[in-house]
């Protein structure tokens, strides 16, 4: 199933994501990386509200004033809660991956670590990008 990697384009979950137009897929690219364009990069996107909010949730839980720190601070905060905090990590992977197809997730669970790792990547990226600067 792996090699036969197919979206179906008249999902409606799928229907419901943005299209990036910066995420190519190519025939040169491995598996992973047409997952991680197709699949993950549309769900961040279309997430990214929630992904923020629940942030600022963890911060609030945390009793941490993010407003108060320097950038370098608030990225050092960022890097240790997506290193060090498994709690977190994981309820950022469910928020993704709980809006996978069954399709996607056959896919997913057959390089998990990887696609998980990913994931963390990319709603780090996110978050960084718009809680500092």
């Amino acid at each position: 199933m792996m090699n036969n990697f197919v979206f179906m384009a008249n999902n409606k979950e799928i229907n419901k994501r943005p299209i990036i137009e910066k995420a190519i897929v190519s025939d040169k690219m491995t598996l992973v990386e047409k997952f991680q364009n197709k699949t993950l990069r549309p769900i961040i996107k279309m997430k990214h509200e929630l992904l923020i909010a629940y942030f600022n949730n963890y911060l609030a839980i945390q009793k941490f004033d993010f407003n108060d720190l320097s950038e370098i601070n608030r990225i050092e905060f960022i890097d240790q809660a997506f290193s060090k905090d498994s709690q977190f990590r994981n309820e950022i992977k469910g928020m993704i991956v709980g809006n996978f197809t069954l399709d996607e997730f056959e896919i997913h669970k057959n390089f998990i670590r990887e696609s998980n790792k990913r994931i963390l990547t990319m709603v780090k990226e996110r978050i960084l990008s718009t809680l500092t600067s």
